[in-house]
């Protein structure tokens, strides 16, 4: 029986609850936990996307927000905006440096 090392660190889309980066070290081999992860990033993406779509008309010139309503959709965007960079990081660690 061969034992695979592990070779494959990926952040995943979610924090310890005391707020820790949270990590999957696998041998690459696709797993329950890194499907689910991927479900949950495409999920993140997705809501981003929708709150992108529904921030714009709010934030557009003619708009006449009061200053909670401002603060709301600044706090959702930052959540979205978190996530989606979260997500980018967690991709660039998975992608392969140039050969020299």
């Amino acid at each position: 029986m061969t034992v695979s090392q592990p070779s494959h660190v990926r952040l995943l889309p979610w924090k310890w609850p005391e707020g820790k980066t949270a990590h999957l070290i696998t041998d690459g081999t696709r797993t329950a936990l890194s499907m689910l992860a991927d479900s949950i990033e495409s999920q993140q993406i997705e809501t981003a996307a929708v709150i992108v779509g529904l921030a714009r008309p709010m934030v557009a010139e003619e708009a006449t927000l009061t200053t909670d309503e401002l603060r709301w959709i600044a706090s959702r965007l930052i959540e979205s905006l978190t996530d989606v960079l979260n997500i980018a990081e967690s991709r660039g660690q998975r992608i392969p440096g140039y050969e020299e």
